[in-house]
């Protein structure tokens, strides 16, 4: 009998050792926004005008494979704090925010994509009910997650304001 527990407990560990064995190289590795490139759109402390469309130019990169990603852009009246870049922009004064303008998007990218550039028309309304968007500051922060789930952030500082004609 304790041959046969013996016999039966080697044979469970063999299992238990080929079974978790995975040939796979697992990706730990967090993926890339890139905004230095000529035509990349916004970079840190630009203007985007209400009322007008502007295209959003961003390059991803990741070592496996790209997931998806999103924008958020917030008013930063009260001169909060989670940008990615190290150039400092000018900043209006603290003020509360009156009508702002809030804008939240995911976005996919196709299967497949170790590199992927954005090329997106974003339309910014300059009213909301008749009544102009505050301009000021505003952060426009961007969120990549790749398919394994790693995701990387940058957030920029830059103005909205109405064009004056």
């Amino acid at each position: 009998m304790k041959k046969k527990n013996l016999i039966l407990l080697i044979a469970f560990f063999v299992l238990l050792a080929t079974a978790c064995s995975d040939d796979s190289e697992v990706d730990t590795t967090k993926p890339t926004i890139d905004i230095n490139f000529e035509d990349a759109f916004p970079k840190n402390c630009e203007t985007i005008y209400f009322g007008e469309t502007f295209v959003l130019k961003l390059r991803f990169s990741d070592n496996v494979e790209l997931g998806s990603y999103s924008i958020d852009i917030h008013n930063n009246f009260d001169h909060h704090s989670h940008s990615t870049e190290v150039t400092e922009c000018d900043l209006d004064p603290v003020k509360e925010p009156v009508i702002p303008f809030v804008y939240i998007e995911d976005y996919s990218i196709p299967t497949g994509l170790k590199e992927y550039e954005t090329n997106i028309s974003i339309s910014i309304p300059s009213e909301n009910e008749g009544v102009l968007l505050d301009e000021g500051d505003y952060h426009f922060f961007i969120s990549l997650t790749d398919k394994e789930g790693w995701s990387t952030q940058k957030g920029l500082s830059i103005k909205m304001l109405h064009r004056q004609n």
